[in-house]
């Protein structure tokens, strides 16, 4: 878990806190446990869940860097002259010469045709979109962070180019310190740019985050965002898209042995939970679940006596013994750092009138969920913690391969002994 995920969660939904004992003994009814341990000691779980908040401030994301020296961080005068400020940042959109892609206006940094800060400004002026993804490393093993993205969708730049024909895919990289070796690419096919699935959020040059312009650590001046696609795919410090007839994906992801074409997956990890509990207290968990192209049904709970023997045959712990925990609602104050918690209007994947999300949870974001588990025996244990997708599948099924995104179980220990 990204410690900053954890000490940077506060204040999710007031909804669901004042159902945890805040408002007095009339709230105990509502919890979804009946032991008299569990309501002596929902204010904890409570306490727990006040902690939590659901958007990531831009400089408490997790990161994941390339680059000798990183591109960020240059001087100041080197930043301006590599592009890597606004007012000197350009973006080339171009035609493969090795497989070339038919188009009638190239846009190159030669012709004085790139695009600058000043174009993309004026294109968003009409044409800017917002959303909310979460950002998670391809092999790594929790989320790095939640945001709220914006730019312009990439397919409103490359019409500007006037394809004609020849196009298959298209791929595209960000300054890498003048040294091929240390160029960073991924690809895309050039249909999921030009159209978006219902329901689905376009591919974008993204150019702020949670409100505020990029940080160069953030791959700013622009970056990619892929939304339904793991962190790879969304190149920082973007400055080159190339159109091209090749009909194969060249990222740089795959000479690690990784599937560069995986959709993000489903999964859960803990957020908050004790490592020793009491004999008579019951335990209060926190968690999120990253909730993936198969979208998000339920988040369970498993605790196990660690003595208890495994089945050898069960890798993925299908007959141990799992209970629903509760996924949390949309919370009413988003954090990150936005004016008043508040998302702004027209961001995708919301009702424009009560400003709700049309569904919930949604997908390629992230959800919360909390449990207060009765006390157990005294004992070390294996808490265990899985999702089931909204095919019903449960993690780490279907796709169990950590190459294509890591979606294990995660277990943690925790010890209930005499205090």
């Amino acid at each position: 878990m990204n410690p900053d995920l954890a000490t940077n969660h506060a204040r999710l939904t007031r909804r669901y806190f004042l159902r945890f004992g805040t408002v007095g003994a009339a709230a105990l009814p509502l919890l979804p446990w009946t032991t008299s341990a569990a309501d002596a000691t929902a204010p904890e779980l409570a306490d727990a869940i006040r902690k939590l908040e659901f958007l990531t401030k831009p400089e408490s994301f997790g990161t994941v860097e390339r680059g000798t020296p990183l591109p960020y961080t240059h001087s100041p005068e080197k930043l301006r002259e590599i592009g890597l400020m606004r007012e000197t940042w350009k973006l080339e959109v171009v035609s493969d010469p090795d497989a070339p892609a038919k188009i009638g206006a190239p846009m190159s940094r030669d012709a004085g045709t790139a695009l600058d800060w000043q174009g993309l400004m004026k294109l968003a002026d009409t044409h800017a979109v917002k959303f909310l993804k979460i950002m998670t490393c391809n092999n790594g093993g929790s989320p790095l962070g939640m945001g709220l993205w914006e730019g312009v969708p990439l397919r409103t730049i490359l019409w500007q180019t006037k394809p004609d024909s020849d196009l298959r895919r298209v791929f595209y990289y960000g300054y890498h310190n003048d040294d091929p070796k240390q160029r960073f690419q991924s690809s895309l096919p050039v249909g999921r740019i030009l159209e978006d699935p219902p329901g689905e959020y376009p591919v974008i040059v993204c150019y702020k985050l949670n409100g505020e312009f990029l940080s160069g650590k953030r791959g700013g001046p622009v970056r990619m965002i892929v939304p339904e696609a793991y962190g790879f795919k969304s190149v920082k410090w973007l400055q080159r898209v190339v159109l091209t007839n090749a009909p194969y994906a060249n990222d740089t992801y795959a000479n690690g042995n990784n599937d560069v074409d995986s959709w993000m997956k489903t999964f859960a990890r803990f957020v908050s939970h004790p490592s020793t509990v009491k004999i008579g207290q019951p335990i209060p968990i926190t968690g999120l679940a990253q909730v993936g192209i198969s979208g998000l049904k339920k988040v369970q709970y498993s605790l196990q006596p660690v003595d208890q023997p495994l089945q050898p045959e069960d890798p993925y712990f299908t007959q141990a013994t799992w209970h629903d925990a509760e996924i949390l609602p949309a919370p009413q104050s988003w954090g990150g750092g936005l004016a008043d918690g508040k998302l702004p209007a027209g961001t995708l994947g919301f009702d424009p009138v009560n400003e709700q999300p049309k569904s919930w949870p949604m997908r390629y974001s992230q959800a919360h969920w909390a449990v207060l588990i009765p006390a157990p025996l005294a004992g070390k244990y294996h808490l265990r913690c899985r999702t089931i997708d909204s095919n019903g599948v449960a993690q780490p099924m279907p796709r169990p391969f950590a190459k294509s995104g890591r979606n294990n179980i995660q277990q943690v220990e925790v010890t209930v002994a005499a205090g």
